[in-house]
């Protein structure tokens, strides 16, 4: 057995902290299981640190390297072929490309992983609609509900196939995008039709037509993205793919609401409450071996370790650079508007260190007046820990902020 504690009293009190972090949690939003949880108490109470730690260590790396797989959905030739081969990178003519085609070619699920992106499996199913695939039979022949987050492309026009998937989408409680293809043949026939043409404002009514179809059918609105893939370097494409990326890089399927769209501050609130389990577990694991305090003076190394967790947070938050883009495009308000109201991209810069150290102190008399779990039971926690919190709280409060401002616009 690992060391054992040397009181009883700090072991009931680690007991006690921890049965009690979790009893704040329902079930459905833990980020680990109810029996890793009872085998942390087991070894808490026997006074084993070592175990304590690999317990948690373990269940946070199978959180990490959890597979996450992501279906691309849609009619036949929408293009969903040809956009997984554009957005893994992989050219048409390549052997481990997608199959596409001017007739249906993919005729049964096919799997592929990103080169640069582990543990995501991207899933290219057969077109719905078709007389393979007919829509009464085909959520069962692509084993639709073993699929943790979705892509549906759509091209030419909105269609009842979309909103039948959307809708199926939505049943299951899972998440996705929805991808308008095409867009340069639109444009092309638009132009041809019409004296006078605007792309942005013909764009701008593509866009709303889709999000009327959703409102229309009580559906949430996903992020849209009108795309060609073609011309992948314009329209939504640039967005899309950083998006895309930065999401499937930082979720498992246990946490792929963070994908979720901030359509309200409940959602926010969730998932800054997972982002918190992860950062209270790294520092109780820590801590449990630390038997003196570890507080100390914030060195270079601690700060660029919080400049990575910053922009981690704020992409998962939906505060990072892209997303504002998209945010800007989509509401129609200057991105400069957007990023001027937000105020975690500047906390760790040189020039605003004194004031994150005030914004540092409040937050530590905050946590000891609320009688703050840690502090209580004698855990000492690095000052990196509780700067992490703050972080996450800025860049929560931002994401409410951005969500106040570009609703007002709709």
């Amino acid at each position: 057995m690992g060391q054992l504690f040397s009181g009883t009293s700090r072991r009931e009190a680690l007991c006690s902290s921890f049965t009690g972090y979790f009893q704040k949690f329902k079930a459905e939003n833990k980020i680990i299981s109810q029996e890793t949880i009872t085998s942390v108490e087991l070894y808490l109470t026997l006074g084993d640190l070592q175990q304590v730690n690999d317990t948690i260590t373990y269940a946070l790396r199978e959180l990490a390297s959890a597979p996450l797989n992501v279906a691309v959905i849609g009619e036949s030739g929408t293009g969903k072929s040809s956009f997984i081969n554009v957005f893994r990178g992989v050219g048409h003519e390549e052997e481990t490309a997608a199959p596409v085609g001017v007739v249906e070619t993919t005729m049964r699920r096919t799997p592929y992983r990103h080169p640069n992106i582990p543990n995501v499996v991207i899933w290219d199913l057969p077109g719905i609609g078709t007389t393979n695939f007919p829509p009464k039979d085909y959520l069962e022949k692509v084993k639709f509900c073993e699929y943790d987050f979705f892509i549906i492309i759509s091209a030419t026009r909105f269609r009842k196939n979309d909103i039948d998937l959307a809708k199926a989408v939505s049943i299951m409680k899972k998440d996705f995008y929805f991808v308008r293809t095409k867009v340069d043949i639109d444009l092309e026939n638009e132009k041809q039709c019409k004296d006078t043409f605007g792309r942005e404002a013909f764009l701008q009514h593509i866009r709303s037509h889709c999000v009327n179809m959703f409102k229309k059918n009580d559906l949430d609105v996903p992020p849209i993205f009108l795309i060609s893939n073609k011309n992948v370097s314009d329209y939504d494409f640039p967005i899309l793919k950083v998006m895309l990326k930065n999401k499937l890089s930082t979720h498992t399927h246990r946490n792929i609401m963070f994908s979720l769209p901030n359509i309200t501050e409940a959602v926010i609130e969730r998932k800054c409450n997972s982002i918190q389990q992860f950062i209270w577990l790294e520092a109780f694991k820590d801590g449990v071996l630390t038997s003196i305090p570890a507080v100390g003076i914030l060195k270079d190394s601690d700060v660029e370790k919080l400049k990575t967790s910053l922009n981690h947070y704020r992409v998962l938050l939906g505060v990072d650079d892209a997303t504002l883009e998209f945010m800007a495009k989509d509401s129609q308000v200057p991105v400069e508007q957007l990023k001027k109201i937000t105020k975690s991209p500047y906390l760790l810069e040189t020039k605003n260190r004194k004031t994150l150290e005030g914004m540092f102190v409040k937050y530590i008399e905050k946590s000891v007046s609320a009688n703050d779990r840690l502090l209580a039971t004698g855990l000492y926690f690095r000052k990196a820990f509780y700067l992490q919190l703050l972080l996450l709280d800025t860049v929560a409060e931002d994401a409410k902020v951005l969500l106040r401002k570009t609703h007002s616009r709709n």
